[in-house]
């Protein structure tokens, strides 16, 4: 899709178009159980859920996703509105940011004067409701009311109506009998004032009809209801409230059409014809426990906005079973943790803070993309795990994973299904000890990784030894303590990440003690990097990664450093860590000076990922001295910049990336490449005339790690040649090598895209001499 945006200023239209455009590259993971909204437009329903929406057509019974892939901006969602007449979906955020999606699927427009507006306060931008008047939209916002023209495309007045021209919110507005009413929240009564009075940014032509705090308004053909904070649903005829019923809890919603009038409370759905006669009643089913948000009436079928299950659609005229609807997703979109596998990627939603406190603690499961499918595990199926952050895939067997917990322990998974959670009654964690509580259970186990042999080893805040072994085999625990370096349990929170070494060196990132070294294998040895003087920026390290050369990767609250000096880390005694310069703009600078580094990963290529906590995800070449991407939420899908974790499919050439609101991944096309050439293969092969060779290029799989390949045409003429470590990815090269990929645009050496012919791809490993001919027919 190409993401057009708009910057809407008032009585004036600017287009500026986003020039970047990866969505064939990104694909959306975003979870659509948590419905805040929903709305309809001719047979669709939209459901809107977080940060995304969803329609679903009640005819053909097809969904289709709305999300930061199709343009959409990703900030939280908090009403939404169809415009049969201009086929537009128009889309309202707490923030202010209004957006409107056209059915054509061409274009998305973003207005952002109500964002950009300094004299509201920002707290007051959110967009409450969008009533539709002849060719304009009505908008309710927390400031008061705006007016939006949908034929210009442009804004007219704002009316700023409380009291002596006070900012108020206003909720709901409606236009009946020529009246546009107000319904205003927090004592400010319903307003209204003529609609047709030429001057109604003048808040003395707005009078208060009744006083009180109104939540919602609606009309049909011939009356107008209303309901209060007291749980009271009115009708106003004469300028009189006539009070209709009355609910148990205080409704969330009140919507009305031609035929019926919906009251939705947390746990109820109402449904009344249009002469307020009941219907029906839906209460919260066993089958699915959960709370009600919305309620809509259409083709004869009862839709409700829930908050764990979708939409659910009931018959209205025997509404006994339900079905929910909604796109496959996992549980949340609060990514925390991830891990690929073999068949997708693994996520957790357990936050805590920068400082390792994970309180209020939360109640989250987990999930797992496998084969294309979500399978999601709540809360209820976790034996209580709370807290739920880094997991760890047994090596020796795909099907295990241990997660780890930071408050309950550590949770096995086999074959999908939590099994048993380690604590402190059944292994070797420990709990942090309070003084004036020796009986409190707080099992802080955090950042995990198997080693060579198969071994889990975990980390633990807060008690004597932090660092634990566990393995499979054998069900046996170990301890270690890190005294050396952590003399109080309580000095140290947690532990940002561990890596582990082909030697079985431990890296850990640590919150207080910077980097520390941990090796076990014959002689016990420990040792940390933490001082200015070592060159570390800060002694709070959260993530580690090491590269293709065994150089260590780390990232810091303030910025990034190498260890370039692995393997005698505990033999030299001034062992430092360098800061990665680079020359921009023929000025030397530190590489992301002084950011506070969230992740890093390595890739097939030795490229490296770095997430950051507020400026989006980097992708630098193996040295960092070239910034081959920086995404961000303005130049690409990512629904923000805060990135929370990464992980790679190296065999697809996958990216996942966790940020603060939502998953989304990028086909980066790279994999890690293989030890030798045996299952190397080309493809598409043959090239049809309809492959766009030069953009999409023909991909040269399973290739080994330093590798030359060769291209001629059957004659023997070389068409193109590539040398790992040389002709990267990224660098303009017609043929391109990343990984155990090559990549080539179909052109020779003098940039002409090549005949139709029978062509001949030589491979030769560099270290072992190996060579292997592939064919490829290219048909133009």
């Amino acid at each position: 899709m190409k993401k057009v945006r708009s910057t809407l200023l008032f009585l004036f239209l600017t287009l500026v178009v986003s020039s970047q455009d990866f969505s064939s590259k990104w694909t959306g993971h975003f979870s659509y159980f948590e419905i805040t909204e929903i709305t309809t437009g001719g047979d669709k329903i939209y459901a809107a859920a977080d940060n995304a929406v969803f329609s679903y057509d009640t005819l053909t019974n097809t969904i289709e996703e709305f999300n930061t892939i199709n343009g959409l901006s990703g900030e939280s969602i908090s009403t939404l509105y169809y415009s049969e007449t201009y086929e537009l979906l128009i889309i309202g955020y707490e923030n202010g940011l209004i957006e409107i999606f056209f059915d054509n699927g061409d274009d998305v427009l973003s207005v952002v004067d109500i964002i950009e507006k300094t004299t509201i306060p920002p707290t007051s931008k959110r967009i409450n409701h969008f009533f539709s008047y002849e060719n304009v939209i009505y908008i309710s916002t927390n400031f008061g009311i705006s007016v939006f023209d949908l034929e210009k495309m442009e804004f007219g007045d704002t009316y700023i109506i409380g009291d002596n021209g006070s900012q108020i919110p206003v909720n709901q507005t409606v236009v009946f009998n020529n009246t546009i009413y107000a319904a205003c929240p927090n004592g400010n009564g319903l307003r209204k004032a003529q609609v047709d009075n030429p001057n109604l940014i003048n808040f003395q032509n707005w009078q208060v009809l009744f006083p009180g705090s109104f939540l919602f308004l609606e009309a049909n053909s011939n009356q107008l209801f209303t309901i209060n904070t007291n749980r009271n649903v009115y009708d106003i005829t004469n300028e009189t409230l006539n009070q209709l019923f009355s609910y148990p809890d205080v409704p969330l919603s009140l919507k009305a059409s031609e035929e019926y009038i919906t009251v939705t409370t947390r746990n109820t759905g109402y449904v009344y014809d249009s002469n307020l006669n009941l219907i029906n009643e839906i209460p919260v089913v066993s089958d699915y426990l959960t709370q009600y948000v919305s309620t809509l009436v259409v083709n004869e079928n009862i839709y409700i906005g829930t908050t764990d299950f979708g939409l659910l659609k009931t018959s209205i005229n025997n509404p006994i079973s339900f079905e929910s609807i909604h796109p496959d997703g996992p549980l949340m979109n609060i990514p925390f943790s991830l891990q690929t596998d073999s068949e997708g990627v693994w996520v957790t939603y357990g936050e805590y803070d920068i400082f390792y406190n994970p309180y209020p603690l939360n109640d989250r499961g987990f999930s797992r993309l496998k084969n294309g499918e979500w399978l999601n595990t709540p809360y209820s199926d976790v034996i209580e795990a709370k807290c739920l952050n880094n997991i760890a895939i047994n090596p020796n067997n795909n099907n295990q994973a241990f997660i780890s917990s930071f408050f309950s322990g550590l949770l096995e998974v086999n074959e999908d299904i939590p099994t048993n959670l380690f604590n402190e009654q059944n292994s070797g964690l420990e709990s942090l000890i309070l003084p004036n509580d020796p009986n409190y259970v707080d099992i802080r186990v955090g950042a995990s990784a198997f080693d060579n042999s198969g071994v889990l080893w975990v980390t633990t805040g807060l008690v004597d030894n932090h660092l634990k072994s566990y393995n499979p085999r054998n069900n046996q625990w170990q301890s270690f303590s890190l005294d050396e370096i952590i003399t109080d349990p309580f000095d140290n929170n947690g532990f940002g990440d561990i890596v582990i070494s082909e030697d079985g060196t431990k890296w850990l990132g640590s919150y207080e003690f910077g980097l520390i070294g941990f090796s076990n294998t014959g002689n016990t040895q420990i040792k940390n990097l933490a001082t200015e003087e070592q060159n570390m920026p800060t002694e709070y390290v959260k993530a580690l990664a090491l590269d293709n050369r065994n150089n260590l990767w780390i990232g810091t609250l303030e910025g990034l450093r190498v260890l370039f000096n692995t393997s005698n880390f505990f033999e030299d005694e001034n062992t430092r860590v360098e800061n990665i310069i680079i020359e921009e703009d023929g000025i030397a600078k530190e590489l992301l000076f002084q950011q506070f580094i969230t992740d890093i990963k390595v890739d097939g290529s030795n490229n490296k990922w770095v997430g950051t906590a507020d400026s989006g995800l980097f992708y630098f070449s193996p040295n960092g001295q070239n910034t081959i991407f920086h995404f961000t939420k303005n130049n690409s899908p990512l629904p923000s910049d805060a990135i929370n974790d990464i992980s790679l499919d190296d065999a697809n050439g996958i990216v996942y990336i966790a940020t603060s609101k939502g998953l989304v991944s990028f086909k980066s096309g790279g994999s890690n490449p293989f030890e030798d050439l045996t299952n190397a293969y080309a493809y598409p092969n043959p090239v049809r005339p309809g492959f766009n060779i030069v953009d999409d290029r023909v991909k040269i799989k399973d290739i080994s790690e330093n590798v030359n390949i060769k291209i001629t045409d059957i004659e023997g003429n070389l068409v193109a040649e590539a040398q790992s470590r040389v002709n990267q990815r990224y660098r303009g090269f017609n043929l391109e090598i990343d990984g155990g990929t090559a990549f080539w645009n179909g052109k020779n050496l003098a940039n002409n895209v090549v005949a139709s012919g029978v062509y001949l791809i030589m491979l030769s490993d560099l270290d072992t001499l190996e060579t292997r001919v592939i064919k490829l027919m290219v048909v133009r």
